[in-house]
């Protein structure tokens, strides 16, 4: 475990000792205005109202600063959960005592740190990846968790009471807003996946699209081979290939097979990474890793000053990372609008 303290307060008992002093000064100076010499028992009296009253003065800006401990419990040593938890440090309150563990990707040590974790004075745990969410949430029941970089919370059943986050994917309609933006007049999308991984995601796009005036049929994929056929039929019947995080479709050897064959039949392809777009995908919504901290962050100084948990249902990112494959737009013969161009974060 390491330890990181960001608050540059002065020390505490050296800040009360000048106040008794600055207190102890002024009652001097007073008695002289007066001439009246005060007896032991009115000095002593004085003297304790002026160190309550720098004590009300100090106390809460002490405690703010220095009373407060965030855990971060990390499934492994990811570049990508480093990078979220930079985040997370940059927007969360600035003066936080931050103590780290990492898994190293085993749940069993997870549980053994997160019971550690259960007697500490933490005020708030930040579980960053799936195995260190579930470590908390099995462990942990009274202290505050907050969760980021995990695909489909809900599917794991994130929900205590005491927990809440930031979610990774970014809400559908949202996404059909910015594809409405770029591609005014696309229509149908066709989706591939997996029945049992991504049904949910794909009844929801098929009630949120129509609001953008889009119609989302999906082509079920239940293994690798399924996957010509499919997007045969796809590439044939769709305007547009809408690519989810779906582990059966997207595999190291079908990425570039679905990209190249979308290319080739002049469809474009919309994705959730700027890796897609450099392949050749048009276009890609993604969320930048160090703001799903920096919104993490600021949904701790929510908990942290006083928010109910219960309240607080899991937040996605405000801001999304555009990327565009220009050379693939021109060689589908599509034009960006303008008015949107200053949204594009990443052009290849």
């Amino acid at each position: 475990m390491s330890s990181h303290d960001s608050s540059s307060s002065p020390d505490p008992l050296s800040t009360v000792r000048a106040e008794i002093h600055r207190a102890h000064a002024t009652m001097t100076r007073t008695a002289g205005l007066h001439r009246t010499p005060l007896t032991v028992p009115v000095q002593f009296g004085l003297r304790m109202a002026f160190v309550f009253a720098s004590l009300l003065w100090i106390l809460p800006t002490h405690l703010e600063a220095a009373g407060l401990e965030i855990t971060i419990l990390k499934s492994s040593d990811l570049k990508a959960y480093n990078d979220a938890i930079d985040g997370f440090k940059a927007t969360s309150p600035g003066s936080a005592i931050f103590a780290e563990y990492d898994l190293l990707g085993d749940l069993e040590r997870g549980k053994q740190l997160a019971k550690r974790i259960r007697t500490s004075e933490s005020s708030l745990v930040v579980a960053v990846g799936l195995k260190a969410a579930l470590a908390a949430k099995l462990e942990i029941d009274h202290i505050p968790i907050l969760y980021m970089m995990i695909l489909d919370p809900f599917k794991h059943h994130l929900t205590a009471g005491n927990m809440t986050g930031v979610l990774l994917e970014i809400p559908s309609d949202r996404q059909f807003k910015v594809m409405r933006s770029f591609l005014p007049s696309l229509h149908r999308i066709g989706m591939l996946y997996d029945p049992e991984k991504s049904s949910s995601k794909l009844k929801e796009a098929e009630i949120r699209a129509p609001v953008q005036d889009f119609l989302v049929r999906g082509f079920p994929v239940t293994s690798e081979k399924d996957i010509p056929q499919q997007l045969r039929a796809l590439l044939s019947e769709s305007e547009a290939l809408w690519l989810v995080p779906d582990p059966t479709v997207l595999t190291d050897e079908s990425i570039r097979f679905i990209l190249e064959s979308a290319v080739a039949k002049q469809v474009p392809v919309i994705a959730f990474s700027t890796e897609f777009t450099r392949l050749g995908a048009l276009l890609s919504l993604s969320v930048d890793y160090g703001e799903v901290g920096r919104e993490t962050g600021r949904l701790a100084k929510r908990v942290l000053n006083g928010e109910p948990m219960m309240t607080l249902k899991p937040v996605s990112v405000q801001r999304i990372h555009i990327s565009v494959n220009q050379k693939t737009a021109r060689y589908l013969g599509i034009t960006i609008p303008k008015e949107v161009e200053h949204l594009i974060d990443e052009a290849y």
